[in-house]
Protein backbone atom coordinates (compact mmCIF):
# COMPACT_ATOMS: atom_id res chain seq x y z
CA UNK A 1 0.00 0.00 0.00
CA UNK A 2 0.99 3.66 -0.94
CA UNK A 3 0.87 5.76 2.05
CA UNK A 4 1.99 9.22 2.24
CA UNK A 5 2.33 11.34 5.45
CA UNK A 6 2.30 15.23 5.67
CA UNK A 7 3.54 16.82 8.07
CA UNK A 8 6.17 13.83 9.67
CA UNK A 9 7.63 15.09 12.46
CA UNK A 10 7.77 12.98 15.79
CA UNK A 11 4.36 11.04 15.27
CA UNK A 12 4.57 11.06 11.49
CA UNK A 13 7.56 9.40 11.71
CA UNK A 14 6.85 6.96 14.23
CA UNK A 15 4.42 5.78 12.01
CA UNK A 16 5.91 5.95 8.70
CA UNK A 17 8.91 3.83 10.13
CA UNK A 18 6.37 1.41 11.40
CA UNK A 19 4.46 1.18 8.58
CA UNK A 20 7.61 1.15 6.35
CA UNK A 21 9.17 -1.90 8.43
CA UNK A 22 5.51 -3.54 7.61
CA UNK A 23 5.86 -3.20 4.30
CA UNK A 24 3.83 -0.16 2.86
CA UNK A 25 5.63 2.36 0.44
CA UNK A 26 5.71 5.49 2.40
CA UNK A 27 6.69 8.63 1.36
CA UNK A 28 7.40 11.48 4.38
CA UNK A 29 6.47 15.14 3.68
CA UNK A 30 8.97 17.27 5.34
CA UNK A 31 10.67 20.58 5.69
CA UNK A 32 13.81 22.00 6.77
CA UNK A 33 17.06 20.13 8.13
CA UNK A 34 14.92 17.54 9.40
CA UNK A 35 13.93 17.07 5.50
CA UNK A 36 17.56 17.22 4.13
CA UNK A 37 18.53 14.45 7.55
CA UNK A 38 15.85 12.34 6.15
CA UNK A 39 17.28 12.27 2.77
CA UNK A 40 20.63 12.11 3.21
CA UNK A 41 21.13 9.84 6.37
CA UNK A 42 17.18 8.55 6.47
CA UNK A 43 14.64 8.09 9.53
CA UNK A 44 16.23 6.47 12.73
CA UNK A 45 13.46 5.05 15.14
CA UNK A 46 14.37 4.83 18.67
CA UNK A 47 11.67 2.62 20.26
CA UNK A 48 10.60 2.21 24.24
CA UNK A 49 13.00 -0.23 24.73
CA UNK A 50 16.12 1.55 23.35
CA UNK A 51 16.45 -0.45 20.01
CA UNK A 52 17.32 1.67 17.01
CA UNK A 53 16.57 0.90 13.51
CA UNK A 54 16.88 2.98 10.22
CA UNK A 55 14.64 3.27 7.38
CA UNK A 56 15.69 4.91 4.01
CA UNK A 57 12.07 6.26 3.25
CA UNK A 58 11.35 8.44 0.34
CA UNK A 59 11.59 12.48 2.11
CA UNK A 60 9.87 15.13 -0.29
CA UNK A 61 9.31 18.84 0.67
CA UNK A 62 5.82 19.34 -0.32
CA UNK A 63 2.49 17.60 -1.09
CA UNK A 64 2.69 17.87 -4.77
CA UNK A 65 6.09 15.85 -5.01
CA UNK A 66 3.68 13.06 -4.01
CA UNK A 67 0.91 12.36 -5.53
CA UNK A 68 -1.11 8.48 -6.40
CA UNK A 69 -1.09 7.19 -2.92
CA UNK A 70 -4.17 5.43 -1.41
CA UNK A 71 -4.10 6.35 2.21
CA UNK A 72 -2.52 10.67 2.86
CA UNK A 73 -1.95 10.85 6.81
CA UNK A 74 -2.54 14.18 7.42
CA UNK A 75 -0.31 15.10 10.95
CA UNK A 76 0.46 18.47 10.86
CA UNK A 77 -0.57 20.51 13.90
CA UNK A 78 -4.16 21.98 13.19
CA UNK A 79 -3.27 25.41 12.85
CA UNK A 80 -0.52 23.89 9.88
CA UNK A 81 -3.63 22.62 7.42
CA UNK A 82 -5.13 25.15 5.86
CA UNK A 83 -1.44 26.74 4.02
CA UNK A 84 -2.35 22.65 2.30
CA UNK A 85 -5.50 22.51 1.77
CA UNK A 86 -5.22 22.91 -2.15
CA UNK A 87 -2.54 21.01 -2.61
CA UNK A 88 -4.23 17.93 -0.69
CA UNK A 89 -7.60 18.25 -2.18
CA UNK A 90 -5.59 18.03 -5.72
CA UNK A 91 -3.77 14.72 -5.16
CA UNK A 92 -5.85 12.88 -3.36
CA UNK A 93 -6.58 10.53 -5.80
CA UNK A 94 -10.58 9.33 -6.24
CA UNK A 95 -10.11 6.37 -3.88
CA UNK A 96 -7.59 7.05 -1.50
CA UNK A 97 -8.30 8.78 1.70
CA UNK A 98 -7.55 11.24 3.93
CA UNK A 99 -6.72 10.17 7.60
CA UNK A 100 -6.76 12.70 10.12
CA UNK A 101 -4.81 12.77 12.99
CA UNK A 102 -4.98 16.56 14.34
CA UNK A 103 -5.12 16.99 18.10
CA UNK A 104 -8.69 19.22 19.27
CA UNK A 105 -11.72 20.09 17.65
CA UNK A 106 -11.34 19.36 13.83
CA UNK A 107 -12.54 21.56 11.41
CA UNK A 108 -15.14 18.31 10.33
CA UNK A 109 -16.64 17.72 13.61
CA UNK A 110 -20.43 19.07 12.62
CA UNK A 111 -20.01 17.18 8.86
CA UNK A 112 -22.94 14.46 9.24
CA UNK A 113 -24.18 15.26 12.84
CA UNK A 114 -28.07 15.48 12.77
CA UNK A 115 -29.84 18.56 14.12
CA UNK A 116 -29.39 22.29 14.65
CA UNK A 117 -25.54 22.45 14.37
CA UNK A 118 -25.40 20.10 10.71
CA UNK A 119 -22.15 21.13 8.57
CA UNK A 120 -21.41 24.02 11.37
CA UNK A 121 -17.68 25.49 10.68
CA UNK A 122 -15.53 25.82 13.79
CA UNK A 123 -13.87 28.85 13.29
CA UNK A 124 -11.25 28.42 16.04
CA UNK A 125 -9.78 25.67 13.83
CA UNK A 126 -11.19 26.92 10.16
CA UNK A 127 -11.81 30.44 10.35
CA UNK A 128 -12.83 30.77 7.13
CA UNK A 129 -14.30 28.27 6.13
CA UNK A 130 -11.68 27.37 3.43
CA UNK A 131 -10.84 23.75 4.91
CA UNK A 132 -14.26 22.45 4.83
CA UNK A 133 -14.78 23.81 1.55
CA UNK A 134 -11.58 22.67 -0.19
CA UNK A 135 -11.48 19.58 1.13
CA UNK A 136 -14.29 16.75 0.36
CA UNK A 137 -15.24 15.68 3.80
CA UNK A 138 -16.36 11.74 2.43
CA UNK A 139 -12.76 11.27 1.88
CA UNK A 140 -12.02 11.94 5.52
CA UNK A 141 -11.50 9.11 8.03
CA UNK A 142 -10.48 10.50 11.69
CA UNK A 143 -7.87 9.15 13.98
CA UNK A 144 -7.72 9.53 17.48
CA UNK A 145 -3.54 9.41 18.17
CA UNK A 146 -2.49 8.39 22.27
CA UNK A 147 1.38 7.66 21.28
CA UNK A 148 3.91 10.12 22.28
CA UNK A 149 7.11 10.88 20.78
CA UNK A 150 10.21 12.94 20.73
CA UNK A 151 12.05 14.88 17.51
CA UNK A 152 15.14 14.19 19.21
CA UNK A 153 17.08 15.62 16.23
CA UNK A 154 16.52 16.03 12.35
CA UNK A 155 15.73 12.85 11.42
CA UNK A 156 16.09 10.72 14.71
CA UNK A 157 12.73 10.33 16.18
CA UNK A 158 11.96 8.16 19.93
CA UNK A 159 8.75 6.80 20.63
CA UNK A 160 8.07 7.44 24.22
CA UNK A 161 5.31 5.27 24.91
CA UNK A 162 1.47 4.37 23.19
CA UNK A 163 0.31 2.52 19.87
CA UNK A 164 -3.37 3.49 20.10
CA UNK A 165 -4.49 5.05 16.93
CA UNK A 166 -8.07 4.26 16.96
CA UNK A 167 -10.15 5.26 13.81
CA UNK A 168 -13.39 6.08 12.61
CA UNK A 169 -15.57 6.75 9.58
CA UNK A 170 -17.25 10.70 10.32
CA UNK A 171 -21.05 8.68 10.06
CA UNK A 172 -20.21 6.32 12.13
CA UNK A 173 -20.28 3.48 9.53
CA UNK A 174 -18.15 0.62 9.78
CA UNK A 175 -16.52 1.00 5.76
CA UNK A 176 -14.47 -1.28 4.16
CA UNK A 177 -11.57 1.71 3.66
CA UNK A 178 -11.64 2.19 7.87
CA UNK A 179 -10.80 -2.12 7.87
CA UNK A 180 -8.18 -1.52 5.15
CA UNK A 181 -6.52 1.33 7.19
CA UNK A 182 -7.38 -0.37 10.44
CA UNK A 183 -5.39 -3.80 8.96
CA UNK A 184 -2.82 -1.20 7.97
CA UNK A 185 -1.65 -0.14 11.18
CA UNK A 186 -2.35 -3.22 13.19
CA UNK A 187 0.34 -4.48 10.80
CA UNK A 188 2.74 -2.64 11.89
CA UNK A 189 2.38 -3.22 15.62
CA UNK A 190 -0.12 -0.47 16.10
CA UNK A 191 -3.63 -1.18 17.71
CA UNK A 192 -6.29 0.29 15.81
CA UNK A 193 -10.26 -0.25 16.08
CA UNK A 194 -12.44 0.92 14.15
CA UNK A 195 -14.69 3.07 16.16
CA UNK A 196 -18.39 3.32 15.97
CA UNK A 197 -18.19 6.74 17.81
CA UNK A 198 -14.70 8.79 16.89
CA UNK A 199 -16.43 11.82 18.24
CA UNK A 200 -16.27 10.50 21.47
CA UNK A 201 -12.75 9.33 21.62
CA UNK A 202 -11.50 12.94 20.41
CA UNK A 203 -13.10 14.60 23.27
CA UNK A 204 -11.58 11.59 25.85
CA UNK A 205 -8.10 12.22 24.08
CA UNK A 206 -8.93 16.26 24.05
CA UNK A 207 -9.85 16.13 27.69
CA UNK A 208 -6.21 15.86 28.93
CA UNK A 209 -4.70 18.02 25.92
CA UNK A 210 -6.94 20.65 26.98
CA UNK A 211 -6.08 21.41 30.33
CA UNK A 212 -2.49 19.74 30.46
CA UNK A 213 -0.97 21.10 27.82
CA UNK A 214 -1.71 25.05 28.43
CA UNK A 215 -0.88 24.11 31.88
CA UNK A 216 2.44 23.14 30.97
CA UNK A 217 3.24 25.54 28.80
CA UNK A 218 2.49 28.43 31.66
CA UNK A 219 4.11 26.15 33.73
CA UNK A 220 7.31 24.62 32.37
CA UNK A 221 6.29 21.39 34.13
CA UNK A 222 5.88 17.83 32.80
CA UNK A 223 2.88 15.71 32.61
CA UNK A 224 4.58 14.11 35.78
CA UNK A 225 5.27 17.26 37.91
CA UNK A 226 1.79 18.45 36.84
CA UNK A 227 -0.27 16.10 38.46
CA UNK A 228 1.47 15.56 41.25
CA UNK A 229 1.15 19.24 42.77
CA UNK A 230 -2.13 19.88 43.85
CA UNK A 231 -3.20 23.04 42.66
CA UNK A 232 -2.03 22.37 39.19
CA UNK A 233 -4.14 19.23 39.69
CA UNK A 234 -7.21 20.85 41.11
CA UNK A 235 -6.95 23.40 38.11
CA UNK A 236 -6.59 20.39 35.02
CA UNK A 237 -9.65 18.65 37.04
CA UNK A 238 -12.02 22.10 37.04
CA UNK A 239 -11.17 22.21 33.18
CA UNK A 240 -12.18 18.72 32.33
CA UNK A 241 -15.47 18.72 34.50
CA UNK A 242 -16.47 22.31 32.29
CA UNK A 243 -15.62 20.55 29.35
CA UNK A 244 -17.35 17.45 30.00
CA UNK A 245 -20.56 19.30 30.50
CA UNK A 246 -19.94 21.29 26.76
CA UNK A 247 -19.46 17.65 25.35
CA UNK A 248 -22.24 16.50 27.06
CA UNK A 249 -24.38 19.26 25.70
CA UNK A 250 -23.34 17.90 22.70
CA UNK A 251 -24.31 14.21 23.10
CA UNK A 252 -21.20 13.01 24.58
CA UNK A 253 -20.44 10.87 27.32
CA UNK A 254 -16.79 10.32 28.70
CA UNK A 255 -15.95 6.55 29.60
CA UNK A 256 -13.65 7.30 31.71
CA UNK A 257 -13.51 9.08 34.91
CA UNK A 258 -11.90 12.66 35.25
CA UNK A 259 -9.82 10.73 38.20
CA UNK A 260 -8.77 8.40 35.98
CA UNK A 261 -7.90 10.36 33.12
CA UNK A 262 -5.42 12.11 35.34
CA UNK A 263 -3.79 9.27 35.84
CA UNK A 264 -3.44 8.13 32.63
CA UNK A 265 -1.47 11.43 32.21
CA UNK A 266 0.19 10.59 35.48
CA UNK A 267 1.12 7.51 33.90
CA UNK A 268 3.38 8.94 31.01
CA UNK A 269 5.70 10.84 33.61
CA UNK A 270 8.01 13.48 32.79
CA UNK A 271 7.19 14.44 29.35
CA UNK A 272 6.95 17.98 27.99
CA UNK A 273 3.73 18.20 26.15
CA UNK A 274 4.00 19.02 22.70
CA UNK A 275 2.72 22.98 23.37
CA UNK A 276 5.09 22.94 25.71
CA UNK A 277 8.11 22.33 23.39
CA UNK A 278 6.59 24.70 20.77
CA UNK A 279 6.32 27.57 23.15
CA UNK A 280 9.99 26.66 24.31
CA UNK A 281 10.96 26.87 20.61
CA UNK A 282 8.96 30.25 20.45
CA UNK A 283 6.50 28.61 17.70
CA UNK A 284 3.23 29.04 17.17
CA UNK A 285 0.57 26.64 19.68
CA UNK A 286 -1.95 24.34 19.09
CA UNK A 287 -3.55 26.51 21.62
CA UNK A 288 -7.24 27.45 19.60
CA UNK A 289 -7.59 23.54 18.53
CA UNK A 290 -7.29 22.48 21.77
CA UNK A 291 -9.31 25.14 23.86
CA UNK A 292 -9.76 27.49 21.91
CA UNK A 293 -12.49 25.14 20.06
CA UNK A 294 -14.04 23.94 23.19
CA UNK A 295 -14.56 27.17 24.77
CA UNK A 296 -16.37 28.13 21.28
CA UNK A 297 -18.72 25.26 21.84
CA UNK A 298 -19.20 26.60 25.26
CA UNK A 299 -20.85 29.75 23.89
CA UNK A 300 -22.90 27.70 21.31
CA UNK A 301 -24.46 25.62 24.17
CA UNK A 302 -24.72 28.40 26.68
CA UNK A 303 -22.31 26.42 28.76
CA UNK A 304 -20.05 28.48 31.46
CA UNK A 305 -16.47 27.75 31.46
CA UNK A 306 -14.69 29.89 33.43
CA UNK A 307 -11.32 27.94 34.13
CA UNK A 308 -11.01 27.62 30.52
CA UNK A 309 -11.42 31.02 29.81
CA UNK A 310 -8.79 31.70 32.23
CA UNK A 311 -6.31 29.50 31.03
CA UNK A 312 -7.07 30.58 27.53
CA UNK A 313 -6.74 33.92 27.57
CA UNK A 314 -3.02 33.45 29.89
CA UNK A 315 -1.88 30.78 27.10
CA UNK A 316 -2.41 32.98 24.56
CA UNK A 317 -1.29 35.62 25.86
CA UNK A 318 2.53 33.68 26.35
CA UNK A 319 1.89 32.36 23.06
CA UNK A 320 1.53 35.54 21.43
CA UNK A 321 4.71 36.90 23.35
CA UNK A 322 7.08 34.14 22.59
CA UNK A 323 6.15 34.28 19.27
CA UNK A 324 6.72 37.78 18.84
CA UNK A 325 10.54 37.20 21.42
CA UNK A 326 11.11 34.48 18.54
CA UNK A 327 10.35 37.14 15.69
CA UNK A 328 12.23 39.44 17.20
CA UNK A 329 15.69 37.22 17.62
CA UNK A 330 15.32 37.01 13.76
CA UNK A 331 15.20 40.97 13.65
CA UNK A 332 11.98 42.15 14.48
CA UNK A 333 12.54 44.54 17.58
CA UNK A 334 10.57 43.61 20.64
CA UNK A 335 9.94 46.13 23.78
CA UNK A 336 10.56 44.23 27.36
CA UNK A 337 8.97 45.46 30.42
CA UNK A 338 11.45 46.67 33.21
Amino acid sequence: MRVCIVGAGAVGCFVGARLARAGAEVTLVARGAHLRALQTQGLTLIEQDGSRSTHRLRAVGSVAEAPGNDVMVLATKAHQVAPLTDAIAQFLQRESVLVTMQNGIPWWYFYGVPGPHHGRIIASVDPEGQIAARIAPERILGCVVYPAADLLEPGVVRHIEGDRFPVGELDGTISSRAQRVSRLFESAGLRSPILPDVRSEIWLKLWGNLSFNPISALTRATLGQICAEPHCRALAKSMMAEAQTVAGRLGVSMRVSIERRIEGAARVGHHRTSMLQDVEAGRPTELDALLGAVIELARLTETPVPSLEAVYACAGLLERTVCAASRGASGTEVRQAA
